[in-house]
């Protein structure tokens, strides 16, 4: 069982950054493409970012194109999200998963094995 837990959530001020964590359980971390997910009050949990199992490929949702970036650490085993220019509809639980079985990099809930319990970004306009 993989086990993922995210840290460096908390409230900033629009236009402000925040670099979320999340440390894996499992070994070989590098097996596994990893993704970031997030669901607003109300909503449906959304695509934010994936990154391939070496790092080389990554793909993001429009809406934070040129804001955040993905990175992974296999030596720590950690998948990072830096997150820049943030803004109040950034608000979210921002969710770390994995994906073992996917041969490209996924974006569907569906396509992805472990998930963390969450980390609450908040960004105050």
């Amino acid at each position: 069982q993989v086990q993922l837990l995210e840290s460096g959530g908390g409230l900033v001020q629009a236009g402000g950054s925040l670099r979320l964590s999340c440390a894996a359980s499992v070994r070989p971390f590098s097996i596994y493409n990893m993704g970031w997910f997030r669901q607003a009050p109300g909503k449906e949990r959304e695509f934010v970012a994936s990154i391939s199992r070496s790092g080389g490929n990554t793909n993001y949702v429009d809406s934070v194109k040129g804001r955040f970036t993905i990175s992974r650490d296999n030596a720590k085993n950690t998948v990072y999200l830096q997150m820049n220019g943030l803004k109040p509809e950034d608000t979210a639980v921002y969710y770390c998963a994995a994906d073992r079985r996917s041969a490209g990099l996924g974006h569907r809930a569906s396509e992805f094995d472990f998930w963390g319990q969450g980390t609450q970004v908040t960004v105050s306009s």
